[in-house]
């Protein structure tokens, strides 16, 4: 089955995650939206060029009178003219009507830092409702505002979310009932981003903001380019400036495309922010588009496309009720969206990562610039952003406080009660700069926006909170910093009786990442398919499958089935005779803790020069289940590794100068990482790894594989080659010592992003 379907229903859904409904049909702005003369403005290395002729050819001259660029105007009359040198003035001349610009100043985005005075409340005054922002270049963002009260209440704790979903879209009913709205007005006027709403039902004044390009704002559309990353700045300090925030100072909120614009933002040390929250995000761009070095054509491709259409003019639809209202700054702003790069081709073209083109879409190298606490949520079996995220947790190096959940689960856990309730702590903490409280109401309020068809579908409600019993935030800030870093909920789903319900039945706390109490277990694979503690004495021993190039195209969701109910309608299919390689440990005699990356050690022979490789670790219950518990890719060509890997977590550089293809016939050790995972492997269950062709294990990801002309195979050798050479290919798992899960064997299925399926026994093919 393919997983297309459950890519768009997953692309929907990101946008109510982020608080906003896709409109049905997008629309372009015509001719008729074209006025007056040509005008060119100068932004950071780059010149806006609106109102010249529809098509008409451009030419960027220098102060000297040479040509710098060339270009043409789209049907709306814009061009953005991209990598421009900064420190000259520049003009714009359309070359048929001669009409020239005045002098254009373009500016460095390293070296150009605003006034403070860019940000005075007196040229910024936001209120309630729809704004702009203007930035540093003169570009204007719309804003939306929310007050938990009377503006002359305040001042109120103020977040921030900034995407470029629908952030901005003006206010949203969640419940038409007029008796809860006099008591919680927000929500019959709500921010379009679930954060800010979730924040502003527990008192907290929000700001939810377009990225440059997106909705009313102005400017085009690039992913993450720098100039989102300077708007962030601008926007933090513009908003923490108006009279009715608290302390001067606003903290970052938001789940997916929201959260990654934290870390963004966040590496430019805006002055006057407080705190970022960010949850579900990516470790880096490249492993989430290409996982393992291949293609991620299912979720990845699909959001990028999805992204960039809806940057287009009008492309999110409500923008143009905006303009037909007479909203001049929108209409005007819509003319430059034609301009937005192509990144699905850019996305489609990185085959390799090389500092140059990466390094500034990779947050891993963006963090430790962050000088504000963060507290971080994520899922370690994401179906959207993926499980690599945990990558950043030792980077937050110039982070004072620093806190971290994990769990099993889907995109939207981060919302989840158990997860939420140290969240609002946080804020309450970094941003209001309170003790936390038991915040009023929040459980009448929060089930309406979490409970609702579009997150968990099942009853939820916010726990007690073990932060709320400190008198003081002095006392409280001193718990907080004293407590472990790291949050780990085990089986989140497993609950007795709430089957799927988002909460854990046990976690355990660790005082950094990876947890120092982690081990590496490794099990070698055998000539008899099983696992052993022992390494294999059997000469030439080794196992055989087959590439399957329909695969990559396959999900794990069956027809119609949505990854975020409490219990997935799942496929998840079952290898094929030929089609894997498999080994099973023998029953545990104990329980069997485990948190953090993992690696199958594979030594590989090959029929042609790469391979696509893909693990599934999984865990055979003694109840006759199979539960699926993490994944990890590998394409083999790929497979030399940075100097920073260890024994648990091999790191590939992806680099085109490290690029080693397989010799036909020859043995090769291929180190596949294991994606970071939390499971509990109970006495009596068997651990199982599949070694077989990507596909087959996600819910919304789908592989871009390399294809052969005629049969492929691939033999994993169990032992010793026939001249004594070490051949033993293992399983690294990540053992956490000392730690006993106090809960019965849960439901099979119950656990959030981990389907189970009847257990099938599995003979493999000896190599020829």
């Amino acid at each position: 089955m393919s997983s297309r379907p459950m890519i768009l229903l997953s692309l929907f859904m990101a946008g109510l995650v982020g608080g906003c409904v896709p409109a049905a049909d997008s629309e372009e702005a015509t001719g008729a939206d074209v006025q007056s003369a040509l005008t060119a403005r100068g932004t950071l290395e780059q010149i806006y060029v609106t109102h010249a002729t529809p098509r008409a050819a451009l030419t960027v001259f220098d102060q000297y009178g040479r040509i710098a660029q060339q270009g043409k105007a789209d049907e709306l009359g814009s061009k953005v003219f991209r990598g421009v040198l900064p420190g000259n003035a520049y003009s714009v001349v359309e070359d048929k009507t001669q009409q020239r610009s005045g002098k254009v100043f373009v500016r460095s985005v390293k070296d150009h830092l605003p006034s403070p005075d860019l940000y005075s409340p007196l040229k910024h005054e936001l209120k309630p409702g729809f704004n702009y922002i203007t930035t540093r270049d003169g570009t204007t963002l719309s804003a939306y505002v929310t007050l938990p009260g009377p503006k002359d209440k305040g001042p109120y704790p103020t977040v921030v979310a900034y995407s470029g979903y629908n952030p901005s879209q003006p206010g949203m009913v969640i419940t038409p009932d007029t008796r809860i709205c006099a008591k919680f007005p927000v929500l019959c006027d709500a921010p379009n981003d679930t954060s800010a709403m979730l924040a502003s039902a527990l008192g907290f004044a929000t700001v939810s903001v377009n990225i440059r390009g997106t909705g009313c704002s102005g400017g085009a559309y690039d992913y993450f380019e720098p100039l989102q990353l300077t708007d962030g700045y601008d926007m933090v300090e513009v908003v923490a400036a108006q009279p009715w925030v608290r302390g001067h100072k606003v903290g970052m909120v938001g789940l997916s495309y929201p959260g990654i614009t934290q870390l963004f933002v966040g590496s430019t040390r805006p002055p006057h922010l407080a705190a970022i929250a960010p949850m579900s995000v990516i470790g880096d761009t490249y492993t989430t588009l290409r996982p393992g070095g291949m293609m991620n054509d299912g979720f990845a491709i699909s959001w990028v496309e999805h992204v960039v259409n809806r940057a287009a003019p009008y492309g999110w639809g409500w923008e143009r009720k905006r303009t037909d209202a007479g909203d001049e700054t929108c209409k005007e702003n819509q003319l430059l969206h034609a301009q937005k790069i192509d990144n699905v081709s850019q996305a489609k073209g990185m085959a390799f990562y090389s500092a140059a083109d990466n390094d500034r879409y990779n947050p891993e190298k963006l963090v430790g610039a962050i000088d504000v606490p963060v507290f971080l949520g994520g899922s370690l079996n994401d179906e959207q952003t993926g499980p690599f995220f945990t990558t950043l947790l030792d980077k937050f190096t110039a982070s004072p406080s620093a806190h971290f959940v994990l769990y099993n689960g889907v995109h939207i856990d981060g919302f989840a009660p158990q997860v939420l309730t140290e969240w609002v702590a946080f804020l309450d903490l970094f941003v209001a700069e309170v003790a936390p409280f038991e915040h009023p109401g929040a459980n009448e309020v929060l089930p309406m926006i979490l409970g609702s068809s579009q997150l968990f579908k099942t009853p939820v409600a916010m726990p007690p909170s073990e932060w709320t019993a400190s008198a003081t935030r002095e006392e409280a800030l001193a718990r907080w910093n004293a407590a472990p870093k790291v949050r780990a909920i085990f089986e989140n789903g497993g609950v007795a009786g709430k089957a799927g319900t988002p909460i854990g039945t046990f976690e355990q706390r660790f005082d950094r990442w990876p947890p120092r109490e982690q081990s590496a277990q490794r099990w070698f694979f055998s000539p008899e398919g099983t696992l052993s503690r022992s390494a294999p004495t059997s000469i030439g021993a080794a196992s055989s499958f087959a590439l399957d190039p329909a695969a990559g195209l396959r999900g794990i969701l069956a027809p119609g089935g949505n990854v975020w109910d409490p219990l997935p309608a799942y496929a998840w299919r079952a290898p094929a005779a030929g089609d894997a390689v498999v080994m099973e440990s023998a029953p545990l005699t104990e329980d069997a803790v485990m948190l953090g990356n993992g690696s199958a050690d594979l030594w590989v022979r090959s029929t042609v020069d790469d391979a696509d490789l893909e693990v599934n670790l999984s865990e055979v219950r003694p109840d006759g289940q199979e539960m699926y518990v993490q994944s990890g890719w590998m394409r083999a060509s790929l497979r030399t590794l940075s100097s920073a890997s260890t024994e648990l977590n091999p790191i590939p550089t992806y680099a085109k100068a490290a690029l080693a293809p397989l010799r036909s016939g020859d043995w090769t050790l291929v180190r596949v990482p294991l994606a970071a995972f939390n499971h509990v492997f109970r006495a009596g269950s068997k651990i199982r790894i599949s070694v077989d062709t990507p596909g087959d294990s996600r819910a919304a990801w789908t592989f871009e594989l390399k294809t052969f002309g005629g049969e492929v195979r691939y033999d994993i050798a169990h032992g010793p080659g026939t001249y004594g050479e070490d051949h033993a290919s293992s399983l690294v798992l990540p053992l956490i010592a000392g730690v006993k899960a106090p809960s019965a064997l849960p439901a099979c299925p119950s656990l959030r992003g981990e389907p189970c399926r009847a257990y099938q026994a599995y003979v493999n093919t000896p190599a020829r």
